[in-house]
């Protein structure tokens, strides 16, 4: 059998090497554009940092590791077409520039997603990046070692941790966000203490704009400013776009596959495509939130896996099912850890949830310990049924130790009385003896009562 997979990175390189170990006969292809096959992109903000000097590290499997396991790989290679019809896609070398069509039995498509790019005025300058491949943390941090002043747009995941990367470098950064507070996919009393937060604890080196945009970048070949949408004008050295991302999608679009609500690709548990023979998984494809049971898109590394893992199974006749994600995120800002799971009570409104919620702030360990630090819950519920929605967590304490506990609570559909019956561990060093995720479920379960 013969499986082609277009992508790499994350899910395309899962779905690559499982396939070859359930089918060792099999013929595995991956193709894809960049110049490398399996990195972590969620490394590359520590990398800048310099959390570590070698970038090499970010590699987690090279293209003669794949080959000398039997995987072929064509980098520089882009799918400009599919061809179900025919079982077939159009390649084009990106090197030489010829085209050719290769036969497939089975076909995953692993495109991942891309960097939103808004229509800045000339945002073709040099010194201004987006995050994506290796090749961009590279890029950055060479330019950031000879900039004094930077600019990001963008205030979600990635643009947060560039933010530490770069003030731990002692630089002066401005970030631009045109929601009220950064990190909006949490709800806006958690999100607005990790601003002040962050504001607070960067050594007068962070400025953030909100309820803005940028408009133009100044320059003649490389930035030297920005002005926005509401006269703000700024000097800066560098601009990094991290203002979201999209799905690469349009190569399944234009073969007939079907796209869902979200815009990603819609496939069903087993990560079938409406076409016979064809697969997708990772960031190009549609999810399931598990809570509400609702078609959402939600790009994360850890799903990719996961993914890609499911799609090698199904596609070499093997059995297995993926039932879905709850969005479970965990990301720091220095010592400030900032977690979430499920749905936020925003989300939940929307989706006709009567949300109620509660947030606490507690000690993490016993109050005599050296190293005890608070932590910041907040605790969503269904008023009809007692079901926990979701949960966020900050703080310089163990937050995400709480989100994770929720998270598994969320899977079998628990509820905040059940919440309440959870055996925790206990000692000092590590919790208190009544742990912060008990003492919320309580005043929780009081107020819905």
């Amino acid at each position: 059998m013969k499986i082609i997979i277009i992508g790499g990175v994350a899910a395309g390189a899962k779905a690559a090497a499982k396939s070859k170990r359930m089918l060792p006969d099999s013929e595995v292809h991956i193709y894809t554009q960049d110049t490398h096959v399996s990195y972590s992109s969620c490394g590359l903000p520590y990398y800048i940092a310099g959390d570590f000097q070698d970038w090499h590290k970010l590699v987690i499997r090279t293209v003669e590791e794949f080959e000398k396991s039997g995987i072929n790989i064509h980098t520089e290679h882009l799918v400009t077409k599919i061809l179900p019809a025919d079982k077939k896609i159009l390649v084009k070398n990106l090197k030489g520039g010829s085209c050719e069509f290769v036969e497939y039995d089975k076909l995953i498509i692993a495109t991942g997603s891309i960097p939103f790019i808004p229509d800045i005025k000339n945002r073709e300058l040099k010194n201004v990046f987006k995050v994506r491949t290796l090749e961009d943390g590279i890029n950055i941090k060479e330019a950031m070692l000879k900039s004094r002043n930077i600019t990001i747009i963008g205030g979600g995941y990635i643009a947060i941790e560039l933010i530490e990367a770069f003030v731990k470098n002692n630089k002066n950064v401005t970030l631009v966000e045109q929601a009220p507070f950064i990190l909006s996919v949490f709800d806006e009393d958690i999100s607005s203490l990790i601003q002040t937060y962050i504001l607070e604890n960067s050594n007068n080196l962070v400025k953030i704009i909100n309820e803005d945009t940028i408009t133009e970048f100044v320059g003649e070949d490389t930035v030297h400013g920005v002005l926005t949408s509401k006269g703000l004008g700024f000097e800066t050295d560098m601009v990094i776009i991290a203002a979201g991302v999209r799905p690469v999608v349009d190569l399944a679009k234009e073969a007939g596959i079907e796209l869902g609500i979200t815009g990603a690709i819609k496939v069903n548990s087993r990560m079938e495509t409406n076409i016979s023979d064809i697969y997708a998984c990772g960031d190009c494809v549609e999810k399931v939130n598990m809570v509400s049971n609702t078609p959402v898109w939600v790009p994360l590394g850890s799903t990719a896996n996961k993914e890609g893992r499911i799609a090698a199974i199904n596609a070499c006749k093997g059995v297995e099912d993926f039932e879905g994600i709850l969005g479970s995120a965990v990301l720091r800002y220095h010592t400030l850890n900032i977690s979430m799971t499920g749905l936020t009570e925003k989300q939940a409104r929307k989706l006709g949830y009567d949300a109620v919620s509660v947030v606490i702030t507690k000690r993490d360990k016993a109050g005599y310990m050296p190293e005890v630090q608070n932590v910041t819950l907040k605790l969503i519920a269904d008023r009809r049924t007692h079901k926990v929605l979701g949960a966020q967590a900050i703080g310089c304490g163990d937050a995400d130790k709480r989100v994770n506990t929720v998270s598994v609570g969320l899977t079998s559909g628990m509820r905040v009385e059940d919440l309440l019956d959870v055996d925790l561990t206990y000692a000092p060093p590590f919790s208190t003896s009544i742990d912060i995720l008990i003492s919320a479920a309580r005043i929780l379960k009081s107020k819905l009562n």
